[in-house]
């Protein structure tokens, strides 16, 4: 097992995951990404191999430089500000979180559970407690 923190900007994170997955030879399906989601409520955490971008441009740099979506996914809910304004919508992904720090602490949490019960051996979308 190995952990990858890409040094490059989100939306450019493939350019580092995609080279680093050559040079060990892991499997795209033992590949697991970890995002904020502003589909999902804040809080809510779920898992699931593969799927689209929903927009997301670390994800498509991903997908792009990795050749496929079929790698396993995390992603934390952050929840989506009131307007579909790309300046205000990039400024809420970017800008520092408007909950409690428990809250934002309880996410994080939640999310490293789901990602020890995926490494475990658990299927993922398949927690109880996170959805799918």
């Amino acid at each position: 097992m190995a952990v990858l923190l890409p040094q490059t900007y989100m939306n450019d994170s493939g350019r580092s995951v995609g080279p680093a997955r050559g040079s060990m030879k892991v499997p795209l399906e033992r590949v697991l990404v970890v995002y904020d989601e502003i589909d999902l409520p804040f809080g809510e955490v779920r898992s699931r191999l593969g799927g689209g971008t929903a927009g997301h441009n670390g994800v498509k740099a991903l997908r792009r430089d990795l050749g496929s979506a079929d790698f396993v996914r995390v992603r934390a809910g952050v929840g989506r500000p009131d307007s579909t304004d790309p300046e205000i919508v990039s400024a809420w992904v970017l800008g520092r979180f408007r909950e409690p720090e428990e809250e934002v602490q309880a996410l994080v949490s939640s999310a490293a559970d789901e990602v020890q019960r995926i490494i475990a051996g658990g299927a993922p979308g398949a927690s109880g407690t996170n959805g799918g």
